[in-house]
């Protein structure tokens, strides 16, 4: 039985970053990106802001008996935080593991969160600043006009997730760095280990805030995700 893997994309960003995930995770592992309203095939929805909008919009994705792993990406790690910790609440099925990337767990601070309701001309600088903008993007053109105002409510979402974190999944919990990642260093990663109950180990790849568009990290959920398989198997062999 395949693991599958779900993931949640950056703020701006839909399922493409995921897109060509399958090629690097390797054999056994589905790979299911989650796009939010307001972009990708979504694009015509209206935009999530608050935790409640969000997991009425996910609803039930999991099904029962399927094992699976969760993976976010910046505001995506907030995301997957949020549906574990809700999954939790409500007694569904919880993934086997919870893999965070590129973001200070809730608590801590979140440069470009905090920066969601500044001008446009100082948010830009902001996002100039730590590299999560497009070289030479300037008021007024294609990539202000048509990706900022996502970017800005996906910021929004994020304030809202951080605020209403309630407490440690219970699950092993995966946190992912970029060697050269201003906005989520080593030290902010370490402390998501305060937000689970189970194993947590914290790995660091090349690259900065970006590299979900590299090699190494699909390669890296693609073993854990045969580990989560493995684990299952000998699991039920012994019941």
């Amino acid at each position: 039985m395949a693991v599958r893997l779900h993931c949640f994309a950056h703020a701006g960003a839909g399922d493409s970053a995921f897109r060509r995930w399958s090629r690097s995770t390797g054999s056994g592992v589905d790979t299911i990106a989650w796009p939010l309203p307001g972009r990708d095939r979504r694009r015509r929805e209206p935009r999530v802001t608050t935790r409640e909008a969000l997991l009425a919009d996910l609803g039930p994705l999991f099904e029962p008996g399927v094992p699976y792993v969760l993976y976010g990406h910046s505001l995506g790690a907030t995301i997957a935080y949020t549906v574990a910790r809700a999954l939790r609440q409500t007694g569904l099925p919880q993934p086997a593991l919870l893999a965070v990337g590129a973001c200070p767990p809730p608590g801590t601070p979140a440069v470009l969160a905090a920066a969601a309701e500044l001008p446009d001309a100082e948010l830009l600088a902001v996002l100039d600043r730590y590299g999560a903008a497009p070289p030479d993007t300037r008021p007024g053109d294609v990539w202000h006009r048509h990706v900022m105002p996502v970017l800005r409510d996906d910021l929004r979402l994020a304030l809202s997730l951080r605020a209403a974190a309630d407490g440690p999944v219970d699950v092993p919990l995966l946190a992912v760095g970029g060697a050269d990642d201003r906005l989520a260093d080593a030290d902010a990663l370490a402390a998501w280990g305060d937000w689970t109950t189970g194993r947590f180990v914290q790995r660091t790849l090349p690259g900065g805030h970006f590299f979900v568009r590299d090699r190494e990290l699909p390669r890296l959920l693609g073993r854990a995700a045969r580990v989560v398989r493995r684990a299952r198997t000998q699991q039920q062999q012994q019941q």
